[in-house]
């Protein structure tokens, strides 16, 4: 069963810190990219970040740039996004995604296997 579960969300004050976690189970990690998506209500999903272990290659949105950092350990097939510097604006559902390659139109409509989400909520 392929599995791809998301954690460490949670409420955060502005300017806090979050990381979340992505475990992967029922496929070969190493075969894929794997990308964080997030959608707040009322808005669009957005592509925020990816890993390849594969490639090397990494995609991090402008937004977030300098403020979150992904990260892979394949040993545990576990990819983790570190969250620094938190914005209201950041707020929504994140949810990981196995996706073929770190390019924004793979993230959001390339999935291969994605899982629940984990809800980031940024007070002011």
């Amino acid at each position: 069963e392929v599995q791809l579960q998301a954690s460490g969300g949670g409420l955060v004050q502005a300017g806090g810190s979050l990381r979340l976690s992505c475990v992967a189970s029922g496929f070969t990690f190493d075969d894929y990219a794997i990308g964080w998506f997030r959608q707040a209500p009322g808005k669009e999903r957005e592509a925020v970040s990816c890993i390849s272990s594969r490639d090397g290659n990494r995609y991090a949105a402008e937004s977030v740039k300098g403020r979150f950092a992904i990260s892979s350990d394949n040993a545990k097939n576990t990819v983790y996004l570190q969250m620094n510097s938190l914005k209201v604006e950041d707020t929504g559902v994140y949810t990981c995604a196995a996706v073929p390659r770190c390019t924004v139109v793979a993230i959001l409509f390339g999935m291969d296997y994605w899982g629940n989400g984990t809800l980031v909520t940024v007070s002011s």
